[in-house]
Protein backbone atom coordinates (compact mmCIF):
# COMPACT_ATOMS: atom_id res chain seq x y z
CA UNK A 1 0.00 0.00 0.00
CA UNK A 2 1.18 3.57 -0.95
CA UNK A 3 0.09 6.82 1.02
CA UNK A 4 0.40 10.06 -0.90
CA UNK A 5 -0.20 13.18 1.20
CA UNK A 6 -0.75 16.77 -0.13
CA UNK A 7 0.18 19.46 2.04
CA UNK A 8 0.49 23.04 1.79
CA UNK A 9 0.47 25.61 5.06
CA UNK A 10 -1.53 28.22 2.04
CA UNK A 11 -4.16 28.06 0.90
CA UNK A 12 -5.59 27.06 -2.71
CA UNK A 13 -3.32 26.03 -3.46
CA UNK A 14 -4.99 22.82 -5.21
CA UNK A 15 -4.69 20.21 -3.12
CA UNK A 16 -7.81 18.99 -3.58
CA UNK A 17 -7.91 19.00 -6.63
CA UNK A 18 -5.21 16.91 -7.20
CA UNK A 19 -6.13 14.69 -4.85
CA UNK A 20 -9.40 13.80 -6.54
CA UNK A 21 -7.96 13.65 -10.39
CA UNK A 22 -4.82 11.86 -8.99
CA UNK A 23 -7.52 9.21 -7.32
CA UNK A 24 -9.81 8.78 -10.07
CA UNK A 25 -6.77 8.37 -12.09
CA UNK A 26 -5.65 5.57 -10.15
CA UNK A 27 -8.81 3.79 -9.99
CA UNK A 28 -9.05 4.19 -13.87
CA UNK A 29 -6.00 1.90 -13.60
CA UNK A 30 -7.89 -0.30 -11.87
CA UNK A 31 -6.41 0.54 -8.37
CA UNK A 32 -7.92 -0.09 -4.97
CA UNK A 33 -7.87 3.63 -3.27
CA UNK A 34 -9.06 4.97 -0.75
CA UNK A 35 -8.99 8.74 -0.38
CA UNK A 36 -9.31 10.96 2.81
CA UNK A 37 -10.26 14.27 3.43
CA UNK A 38 -9.05 16.05 6.53
CA UNK A 39 -9.82 19.47 5.57
CA UNK A 40 -13.45 20.71 7.06
CA UNK A 41 -14.20 22.63 3.72
CA UNK A 42 -15.81 19.53 2.41
CA UNK A 43 -14.36 19.97 -1.37
CA UNK A 44 -13.77 16.41 -1.81
CA UNK A 45 -16.89 15.10 0.42
CA UNK A 46 -19.10 17.59 -2.07
CA UNK A 47 -17.70 16.80 -5.20
CA UNK A 48 -18.28 12.71 -4.28
CA UNK A 49 -21.92 13.63 -3.17
CA UNK A 50 -22.81 14.60 -6.84
CA UNK A 51 -20.63 11.96 -8.54
CA UNK A 52 -22.60 8.92 -10.01
CA UNK A 53 -19.13 5.83 -9.96
CA UNK A 54 -19.14 4.44 -6.77
CA UNK A 55 -15.50 3.62 -7.50
CA UNK A 56 -13.48 4.42 -5.01
CA UNK A 57 -13.89 4.98 -1.37
CA UNK A 58 -13.64 8.82 -0.22
CA UNK A 59 -13.80 9.37 3.64
CA UNK A 60 -14.00 12.43 5.61
CA UNK A 61 -11.86 12.29 8.62
CA UNK A 62 -10.00 13.76 12.01
CA UNK A 63 -6.44 13.39 12.76
CA UNK A 64 -7.69 11.22 15.45
CA UNK A 65 -8.95 8.97 12.84
CA UNK A 66 -6.00 8.59 10.64
CA UNK A 67 -4.45 5.41 12.92
CA UNK A 68 -7.30 3.48 12.51
CA UNK A 69 -8.41 4.11 9.19
CA UNK A 70 -4.69 3.31 7.52
CA UNK A 71 -4.74 0.11 9.85
CA UNK A 72 -8.22 -0.67 7.98
CA UNK A 73 -7.09 0.51 4.48
CA UNK A 74 -4.12 -1.84 4.93
CA UNK A 75 -6.62 -4.95 6.08
CA UNK A 76 -8.36 -4.10 2.63
CA UNK A 77 -5.42 -4.40 0.70
CA UNK A 78 -5.91 -0.57 -0.63
CA UNK A 79 -3.23 0.09 -3.16
CA UNK A 80 -3.34 3.56 -2.43
CA UNK A 81 -4.04 6.01 0.01
CA UNK A 82 -4.67 9.79 -0.93
CA UNK A 83 -4.28 12.10 2.48
CA UNK A 84 -5.74 15.47 1.59
CA UNK A 85 -4.87 18.29 4.13
CA UNK A 86 -6.08 21.68 5.10
CA UNK A 87 -4.23 24.96 4.52
CA UNK A 88 -2.85 25.62 7.75
CA UNK A 89 0.22 24.44 9.67
CA UNK A 90 -1.07 22.25 12.52
CA UNK A 91 -0.64 18.72 14.05
CA UNK A 92 -2.87 17.25 12.01
CA UNK A 93 -0.81 18.18 9.04
CA UNK A 94 2.22 16.52 10.96
CA UNK A 95 0.62 13.71 11.31
CA UNK A 96 -0.65 13.04 7.99
CA UNK A 97 3.29 14.03 7.17
CA UNK A 98 4.29 11.13 8.77
CA UNK A 99 1.63 8.44 7.96
CA UNK A 100 2.98 9.27 4.19
CA UNK A 101 5.44 7.67 2.00
CA UNK A 102 5.34 10.41 -0.70
CA UNK A 103 4.51 14.32 0.25
CA UNK A 104 3.85 16.44 -2.52
CA UNK A 105 3.50 20.01 -2.11
CA UNK A 106 0.86 21.70 -4.66
CA UNK A 107 2.47 25.49 -5.21
CA UNK A 108 1.26 27.61 -8.15
CA UNK A 109 3.78 29.66 -9.58
CA UNK A 110 3.15 33.41 -8.17
CA UNK A 111 4.47 35.07 -5.61
CA UNK A 112 2.61 34.69 -2.70
CA UNK A 113 2.55 30.60 -3.50
CA UNK A 114 6.34 31.00 -3.85
CA UNK A 115 6.69 32.88 -0.25
CA UNK A 116 4.63 30.67 1.41
CA UNK A 117 6.31 27.25 0.09
CA UNK A 118 9.62 27.35 2.37
CA UNK A 119 7.44 27.21 5.39
CA UNK A 120 5.72 23.86 4.05
CA UNK A 121 9.58 22.42 3.14
CA UNK A 122 10.81 22.94 6.68
CA UNK A 123 7.71 21.19 7.99
CA UNK A 124 7.88 18.36 5.74
CA UNK A 125 11.57 18.00 6.71
CA UNK A 126 10.97 18.30 10.40
CA UNK A 127 8.61 15.41 10.40
CA UNK A 128 9.91 13.19 7.53
CA UNK A 129 10.15 9.69 8.70
CA UNK A 130 12.95 7.53 6.75
CA UNK A 131 13.05 6.36 3.60
CA UNK A 132 9.58 9.31 2.90
CA UNK A 133 9.88 10.95 -0.30
CA UNK A 134 8.99 14.88 -0.64
CA UNK A 135 8.37 16.85 -3.78
CA UNK A 136 6.87 20.23 -4.67
CA UNK A 137 4.34 20.01 -7.79
CA UNK A 138 4.16 23.03 -9.65
CA UNK A 139 -0.17 23.63 -10.14
CA UNK A 140 -2.12 25.95 -12.01
CA UNK A 141 0.42 26.85 -14.24
CA UNK A 142 -0.28 29.57 -16.61
CA UNK A 143 -0.94 27.70 -20.38
CA UNK A 144 1.89 30.71 -21.68
CA UNK A 145 4.58 32.04 -20.56
CA UNK A 146 8.07 30.76 -18.44
CA UNK A 147 6.51 31.81 -15.47
CA UNK A 148 6.36 28.23 -13.90
CA UNK A 149 9.63 27.69 -15.85
CA UNK A 150 11.35 30.33 -13.31
CA UNK A 151 9.31 29.21 -10.37
CA UNK A 152 11.29 26.04 -10.78
CA UNK A 153 14.84 27.14 -10.86
CA UNK A 154 14.05 28.88 -7.59
CA UNK A 155 12.24 26.53 -5.78
CA UNK A 156 14.64 23.36 -6.69
CA UNK A 157 16.70 25.27 -3.86
CA UNK A 158 14.17 24.35 -1.64
CA UNK A 159 13.52 20.75 -2.78
CA UNK A 160 13.45 18.25 -5.41
CA UNK A 161 10.45 19.40 -7.69
CA UNK A 162 7.98 17.13 -9.73
CA UNK A 163 9.36 16.65 -13.10
CA UNK A 164 5.51 17.09 -14.77
CA UNK A 165 3.88 20.88 -14.35
CA UNK A 166 -0.05 21.10 -14.08
CA UNK A 167 -1.15 24.26 -16.17
CA UNK A 168 -4.68 25.84 -15.24
CA UNK A 169 -6.97 24.67 -17.67
CA UNK A 170 -10.96 25.31 -16.78
CA UNK A 171 -11.64 21.08 -17.89
CA UNK A 172 -9.92 20.81 -14.39
CA UNK A 173 -13.01 22.75 -12.78
CA UNK A 174 -15.20 21.88 -14.87
CA UNK A 175 -14.70 17.91 -14.88
CA UNK A 176 -15.58 18.74 -10.65
CA UNK A 177 -18.45 20.37 -11.36
CA UNK A 178 -20.71 16.47 -11.72
CA UNK A 179 -18.40 14.36 -9.73
CA UNK A 180 -16.14 13.54 -12.83
CA UNK A 181 -12.57 13.59 -13.23
CA UNK A 182 -10.46 15.37 -16.03
CA UNK A 183 -9.71 12.07 -17.36
CA UNK A 184 -13.97 11.25 -17.30
CA UNK A 185 -14.52 14.38 -18.86
CA UNK A 186 -12.28 15.09 -21.71
CA UNK A 187 -9.69 11.78 -21.69
CA UNK A 188 -7.95 13.50 -25.03
CA UNK A 189 -7.37 17.49 -23.46
CA UNK A 190 -3.78 18.22 -22.19
CA UNK A 191 -5.34 18.32 -18.67
CA UNK A 192 -5.88 14.82 -19.06
CA UNK A 193 -2.39 13.84 -19.79
CA UNK A 194 -0.66 16.02 -17.36
CA UNK A 195 -2.68 14.27 -14.86
CA UNK A 196 -1.65 10.82 -16.25
CA UNK A 197 1.65 11.84 -16.36
CA UNK A 198 1.73 13.21 -13.08
CA UNK A 199 0.40 10.03 -11.44
CA UNK A 200 2.56 7.72 -13.62
CA UNK A 201 5.98 9.79 -12.22
CA UNK A 202 4.22 9.43 -8.89
CA UNK A 203 3.37 5.66 -8.11
CA UNK A 204 7.23 5.14 -9.00
CA UNK A 205 8.30 7.58 -6.84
Amino acid sequence: MKTVALVAQKGGTGKSTLAIHLAVCASLRGKSVALVELDNQDTIKEWRAVRASDDLEVVSARAQDLPRLMAEAKKQRADLVILDTAGRADTIAEQVIAAADVVLIPCRPFANDLRATPRTVAQVKAVKKKGQRSFIVLNSCPVQGTRHEEARGALEALLTVAPVDVHYYMAFADALNDGRSVEEYDPKSKASQEIGALYDWMMLV
